[in-house]
């Protein structure tokens, strides 16, 4: 049987929540999706190129909050690849990126609590007001662990993974799935 977990990361804009999930990468089978792929999609679509000024977060923000409201289509994104993810024989962790905290609470609900929750902090972007609810509001919950991101990459490499070990190994979120060989058949 293979451990696997979900792991809904979150931090302002720049906490390096990204790097962070490619270093875990390095020692781990890991996915990552966010919560505003979708959005960002239309948004593309539209004439957003990409840019992560404040004028395009809030832009984002503001349009994932109505497709919240009006189709949940940023929840109904999460579950597909979640759905994906558990059928999955070799991923073994799925980071899931969402920024506000009704989003989190939402997905934890669908998914039975199969996960934990992760804020990455950073003290050089964390005082900054980005002005949109999205990015501000991403430290007014409690969240199962903490990470403060804030030394060099190789030190924060070991600390990184030797934290994912701590949540591996305390069984908050993991599920297990059986993988059959031919030997085991």
């Amino acid at each position: 049987m293979t451990k696997k977990i979900v792991i809904i990361i979150n931090g302002k804009g720049g906490s390096g929540k990204d790097t962070l999930c490619e270093l875990a990468a390095k020692h781990y089978k890991v996915k990552k999706i966010s919560a505003i792929t979708p959005i960002k999609d239309i948004a593309k679509v539209n004439g957003w190129n990409g840019e992560k000024d404040e004028k395009s977060r809030k832009l984002l923000s503001d349009l994932k909050r109505v497709f919240i409201e009006y189709n949940d289509l940023p929840t109904k994104y999460l579950l597909s690849q979640y759905q994906e993810f558990s059928k999955d024989k070799e991923t073994e962790i799925l980071f899931v990126d969402i920024r506000e905290p009704d989003e989190i609470n939402k997905l934890k609900q669908q998914i039975e609590g199969a996960c934990v929750t992760l804020l990455i902090k950073r003290p050089s972007v964390d005082s900054i007001i980005i002005g949109n609810d999205s990015d501000d509001q991403v430290d007014t919950m409690d969240y199962d662990y903490y990470f403060v991101n804030n030394k060099s990459i190789s030190y924060i490499e070991n600390e990184f993974v030797e934290l994912i070990k701590v949540i591996i190994n305390s069984n908050w979120g993991c599920f297990w799935i059986e993988i059959l060989t031919k030997n085991s058949r």
